[in-house]
């Protein structure tokens, strides 16, 4: 059986018994009106019109005022004027995942994007808008995950079914990030969502970031920059959706978000659009009602499989308490921050040590290991603390010994956080290397410390 009767096989028996068609009365900027439809059709409902060209626009039903249904487009609304057609969906938005989607980048409509023809679209309905398992009968975090850079391995270790933030400005290297991860990591799938991506870097980044071996096991959903705010929304949602898939199957998946802050964005745009006063620097009440819909669909399953989810979040003018950053640190189990400062001087991953946390390592860690990880912390933060009166000259050497200790040490510590893009580092590698840091003796006498 091909792909096309397949397909052609599983819609039809997802065909309503009837259809029901609604007229378009106004258009107002980015909503439409439409009438005939007030009483059958609620928030969330997708919809079809049909402009003068005989083209179909997706839509999605956003609120309602007066009498008046108001729908968002997905596309752009050239064509639409009073009187089109408007075909009402009966069906709510869904998906319909199949494994066959590794490797493919698709739309947050589940079309394919990529020109390697069509996709097969499997029997069960994965809804865009899905709820999380139940918190009681989901499984707990456990189990580490190796993502290949030394860094996050051993001061921020993930664990299976955490969700962890990268908080950076633009610029300071959360593409990079991602793209290693995707590479690196031993988990068994890779969901990524570009969410209002800049065109330009999206081919880019699959083909130079993630590279053929990154690829092989990973769906990319993506919506550019360009597309509506309704389109870089829904991305969102389908690469829960799609994650969700690859959990119910088993599978630990590793689910990424670039980013958090555009969707947010989207959200915002749309919100307006619909006449919702703006609550917070001109965010709405709803983006922060969405956030955590999004956010708790990643965790850990009710089976085998797991959703890890790392989600970038662009902080606007670098400032880390700006409304989104402060709404989503607060949602999840951890946050990595990149310092432009340290991007600035030649150091990548510019990861900012002391301020990144990772709620669930000290657990998930032998006593060993967290005291390796302490150790390195405090020589961190002792020499950050005087790294002014150093580089000034002002510290004399034998004036405390912590500070001493913290200059012998502080140098092999930020090699051992610098790391190329290319270059893959595991877990027991990383803890290796800066126990040999931290405990020298160890090295020469082979004891532990």
């Amino acid at each position: 059986m091909t792909i096309f009767t397949e397909n052609i096989i599983n819609e039809i028996e997802r065909l309503a018994e009837y259809e029901t068609y609604g007229r378009v009365s106004a258009v107002r900027g980015l909503l439409v009106e439409i009438d005939g439809v007030y009483a059958t059709m609620s928030v969330g409902d997708r919809c079809y019109i049909h402009t003068r060209d005989k083209q179909r626009i997706p839509c999605e039903v956003v609120a309602f005022h007066e009498g008046k249904t108001l729908l968002m487009p997905y596309k752009r609304l050239e064509g639409v004027g009073p009187g089109c057609k408007a075909e009402i969906s009966n069906a709510k938005p869904a998906i319909y995942p199949d494994i066959s989607w590794l490797g493919r980048i698709i739309d947050p409509m589940g079309e394919p994007v990529d020109g390697k023809g069509p996709l097969i679209k499997g029997k069960h309905a994965y809804r865009i808008h899905n709820q999380p398992p139940p918190a009681s009968t989901r499984n707990r975090v456990a189990g580490k995950v190796d993502l290949g850079i030394r860094a996050i391995n051993t001061f921020v270790t993930v664990c299976k079914g955490q969700r962890l933030g990268i908080f950076s400005g633009s610029g300071v290297g959360k593409s990079s990030i991602i793209s290693m991860m995707a590479r690196h990591t031993t988990l068994d799938v890779s969901v990524v969502g570009l969410v209002g991506e800049r065109g330009r870097e999206a081919k880019e980044f699959i083909e130079d970031d993630l590279g053929e071996k990154g690829m092989s096991r990973s769906v990319i959903i993506l919506a550019t920059s360009d597309e509506s705010p309704m389109m870089r929304k829904q991305s969102a949602y389908t690469t829960m959706a799609v994650a969700e898939y690859f959990r119910d199957l088993g599978s630990n998946v590793l689910c990424m978000m670039d980013s958090i802050t555009r969707f947010a964005m989207a959200q915002r745009e749309i919100s307006l659009s619909a006449g919702e006063p703006p609550a917070n620097k001109g965010y709405t009440p709803t983006v922060f009602a969405e956030l955590p819909k999004l956010l708790e669909r990643a965790g850990p399953g009710t089976g085998k499989g797991s959703i890890t989810g790392l989600f970038t979040v662009l902080v606007e003018g670098d400032d880390h308490n700006e409304p989104i950053s402060d709404a989503v640190r607060g949602i999840l189990d951890g946050h990595i921050v990149l310092d432009r400062a340290i991007a600035e001087r030649g150091r990548f991953p510019s990861i900012n040590i002391l301020r990144s946390l990772s709620r669930t390592m000290p657990t998930c860690n032998t006593d060993e290991e967290n005291k390796i990880i302490n150790k390195a912390r405090r020589l961190i933060s002792t020499y950050e603390d005087m790294a002014e009166l150093i580089r000034l000259g002002a510290y004399r050497k034998g004036a405390n010994p912590e500070v001493d200790e913290a200059i012998l040490y502080y140098p092999a510590i930020e090699n051992f956080i610098a790391q190329e893009k290319a270059e893959k580092s595991t877990l027991e590698e990383g803890y290796k290397m800066l126990k040999e840091i931290v405990f020298p003796e160890t090295k020469q006498q082979g004891t532990p410390p």
